[in-house]
């Protein structure tokens, strides 16, 4: 396995363990900033998170498009357009990251509770490892995981760089008129996400 990979999954793992270890005071709101600007290419087992930062909402930004979708499991292509009136909550994950298995329940619960009044889950897959492009894999995490909301695939990775993303999992929280209004990278801070859905939907 690549170095960086190796250092940036360990990297991702220990916080998990912190954020489940940490019940005597709140979980910080942390994100990993990337030291080179020009390593993602096609490649993000190049990337490794160098520092530690406040996360911070992002704001009139919209929502960007969806890009190099070869297929859509759970629904019918969809577009930025077509969810206009909706506040959209994008999950960048693969089946396999170990960080994108813990975040997964609670986006799961999110979409159960919060559609109903107007939460529109997108989860984009976007794969780390070969056998993580096959779309019968991705379909049995689907179901292993009781995802019913939208998957598109992602193998070309283009969405991801259209949300100049870095890291797994990702969630990016857009409001009813299409702009991005928070992002949490990795695990933790399920409150304040879910606090922020909660602010969203009004």
């Amino acid at each position: 396995m690549n170095n960086n990979l190796f250092r940036r999954r360990q990297l991702l793992y220990y916080f998990g363990i912190g954020a489940m270890l940490a019940s005597a005071k709140p979980i910080l709101d942390l994100t990993f900033k990337k030291t080179d600007s020009t390593s993602l290419n096609n490649n993000p087992s190049k990337l490794s998170p160098a520092n530690v930062v406040a996360a911070e909402p992002s704001s009139a930004k919209a929502l960007p498009e969806f890009q190099g979708i070869s297929q859509w499991l759970n629904s019918a292509p969809l577009t930025t357009q077509d969810l206009k009136g909706k506040v959209v909550l994008i999950h960048i994950w693969t089946f396999a990251c170990i960080n994108c298995q813990r975040t997964i329940p609670y986006v799961v619960r999110w979409h159960e509770q919060y559609a109903s009044l107007g939460l529109k889950v997108i989860g984009v897959h976007t794969p780390e490892f070969a056998y993580e492009r096959d779309v019968n894999n991705v379909k049995r995490a689907l179901k292993q995981h009781k995802i019913t909301y939208p998957v598109p695939i992602d193998n070309d990775y283009k969405t991801w760089k259209a949300y100049n993303n870095e890291y797994w999992p990702h969630l990016f929280l857009a409001d009813r008129q299409g702009f991005l209004q928070y992002d949490r990278i990795g695990e933790g801070a399920y409150d304040k996400t879910e606090q922020k859905i909660r602010q969203l939907l009004g």
